[in-house]
């Protein structure tokens, strides 16, 4: 079913919102002491599941056709062999690849001639990435260039600045317009939040970006101080349920940044999995983006 967008801000999604900080941090770790891994064969599937779920990205200023290349093969491959002799042949690949607008046309094309188009997405960053302080048309054509070069995914950025001084209307107004743009792409929303200087203010972008249109909410850029935290993700998930309360729309969750580690990894599942449900654990609803997680979880894999 395709749920219109609403095309008018309503003021009441971001009036009275009140996050106690510490009590979010507690109830952080509250879920991940209830929800401990402890079977090694459950280590396992989890590890699974997480390259299930990740955009492999490069967004490097030295990136070239031929690294773009190589990181779409890893996608549709990102096991070695001896790694897929433990998972029984089970055929796994990334959920899709991610780069600048400039080499979409390079990752679509390596795509097509391995036939996995309909398998493996490109997507891509664009809006003036990673500050979104740009002019919103060089915006939207940055956006209109990366859909005709085959991005699927468009990963949006937004503009902090309007977040800060309280200017959530015109916020709203402009995501719409980007979802415009992206026609039948998804899109995907950066909130940056280790720039948007309150819990409150996560969770006001998180509710202004979905009602404008967003299919999944994205922690960060990977580019700011503060990227992908669990507790901004357990507000960001709680958004995304009061959200899917009122209109009946699953919207995704995309952590991005600072998950290095199978542990931080597996948090991230864990969290997803207490507060939205197993439904979400799957690349439609759950992203991790990440360029060097892969190799850490296939390591992980092999230990175990």
């Amino acid at each position: 079913m395709v749920y219109p967008t609403v095309k008018k801000f309503d003021p009441l999604i971001v009036k009275n919102i009140h996050i106690n900080k510490n009590s979010v941090e507690a109830q952080v770790q509250a879920i991940l002491q209830r929800n401990k891994v402890s079977s090694k064969d459950l280590l396992a599937a989890w590890l699974l599941r997480a390259i299930s779920v990740i955009d492999l990205t490069t967004l490097s200023g030295d990136d070239t056709p031929s690294n773009v290349k190589r990181l779409c093969i890893k996608a549709a491959y990102p096991l070695t062999a001896n790694t897929i002799k433990t998972v029984e042949g089970q055929k796994i690949r990334t959920a899709a690849v991610c780069v600048y607008p400039s080499r979409v046309q390079d990752a679509y094309s390596t795509i097509r001639r391995m036939g996995l188009v309909n398998e493996l997405p490109v997507a891509s960053v664009a809006t003036g990435f990673p500050s979104g302080l740009y002019p919103l048309n060089s915006r939207l054509d940055e956006i209109k260039m990366a859909v005709s070069n085959g991005a699927k995914e468009i990963d949006i950025v937004l503009d902090r600045s309007l977040v800060l001084r309280g200017k959530w209307e015109e916020l709203f107004n402009e995501v719409i317009t980007m979802k415009e743009a992206c026609g039948e792409a998804h899109m995907k929303v950066i909130l940056g939040v280790g720039e948007l200087g309150t819990y409150e203010n996560v969770y006001k972008a998180s509710m202004v970006s979905m009602f404008a249109g967003a299919d999944f909410i994205k922690t960060s850029t990977g580019k700011e101080a503060v990227n992908a935290t669990l507790p901004v993700g357990l507000i960001m998930c709680r958004a995304i349920r009061r959200y899917y309360k009122m209109t009946n729309k699953k919207v995704g969750l995309k952590p991005a940044g600072g998950i290095k580690t199978a542990t931080d990894a597996v948090n991230w599942l864990v969290l997803v999995n207490n507060e939205l449900g197993p439904e979400w654990l799957s690349p439609k609803l759950f992203r991790i983006g990440a360029s060097s997680l892969l190799d850490v979880l296939e390591k992980s894999l092999n230990l175990h």
